[in-house]
């Protein structure tokens, strides 16, 4: 025990892990040593903290350039009344703070642009994507691919979510899918809703959120089977679960035969998030 550095608190702290034959030691410093970045620290990302803090990932970026609201708190658990006009970076990182001190935050009060992307990924094993918008999500999707960095997907809608893992190891053959394979450009403008106008079930981020960190989870430890190549479909009004097999797309515009987008700065992340004509 003494070799792998888990101290006598740790042992206690991790306890239920270590003595699990799929985790046990080992598997608790790999998640102490490992790294995910969260962007978005809303109704998703705020269940991801909570439970990859939990769990003992040693070091959680979180992303985020809104403040808390008191709207939020029906949903996103990790801030508190007193955090209201609060960063939500700062509350969520008070909150693993006082839940785990073997987790390091590193907050970045900041929106993902295609300027700042590179260097906030580049130095996460993992990233967690629990944003709130299309621009972000095909923001992150396509660095990823061009960076073969593991992804998340995690979104919700009133009474539904979605969940699935791009992996993003590409070798040429069998490479597996990514999001643009699924959604090739972005919804009109306007023509989707988001909660604040439709609403949404609070309790519905809470097992999204924590599908996509039991997923982040699982990919640091090196166990199980990810759902990548497989959307899981969530709708709480019926308490069921549906599995969609998503494959490869040979004219996906990252990932395809052929790809159309080398850069991100080949794409206009607003609107449809199309490739830029120029």
């Amino acid at each position: 025990m003494t070799d792998l550095r888990l101290d006598a608190t740790q042992l206690d702290r991790y306890s239920r892990h270590v003595i699990m034959d799929e985790v046990g030691p080992e598997g608790q410093k790999r998640l102490l040593e490992g790294s995910v970045l969260v962007v978005g620290a809303g109704g998703l990302g705020s269940p991801a903290i909570q439970y990859l803090a939990a769990a003992g990932v040693g070091r959680i970026g979180i992303v985020d350039d809104d403040v808390v609201e008191r709207s939020n708190l029906q949903r996103q658990i990790v801030h508190g009344d007193g955090d209201v006009g609060r960063p939500k970076v700062d509350s969520a990182a008070d909150y693993v703070a006082a839940l785990n001190p073997d987790v390091d935050v590193e907050t970045n009060e900041l929106r993902l642009t295609a300027d700042n992307v590179g260097n906030l990924v580049a130095d996460y094993d993992v990233v967690l994507d629990a944003s709130d918008n299309f621009a972000t999500r095909y923001l992150l999707n396509d660095h990823c691919v061009l960076t073969e960095t593991p992804l998340s997907h995690g979104a919700i809608y009133r009474f539904e979510g979605q969940v699935t893992t791009f992996t993003n190891e590409r070798t040429g053959e069998d490479d597996p899918p990514c999001y643009r394979c699924i959604f090739p450009e972005a919804p009109e403008p306007g023509t989707v809703p988001d909660c604040a106008t439709t609403g949404v079930l609070g309790v519905l981020p809470g097992t999204v959120g924590c599908i996509q960190a039991t997923e982040v989870v699982k990919y640091l430890l090196g166990k199980g089977d990810p759902l990548e190549g497989r959307l899981l479909m969530y709708d709480a009004m019926d308490m069921s679960f549906e599995e969609v097999p998503v494959r490869p797309n040979p004219d996906c515009p990252v990932c395809g035969d052929d790809p159309e987008i080398e850069s991100v700065s080949d794409v206009a992340y607003e609107g449809t998030c199309e490739i830029s004509a120029d």
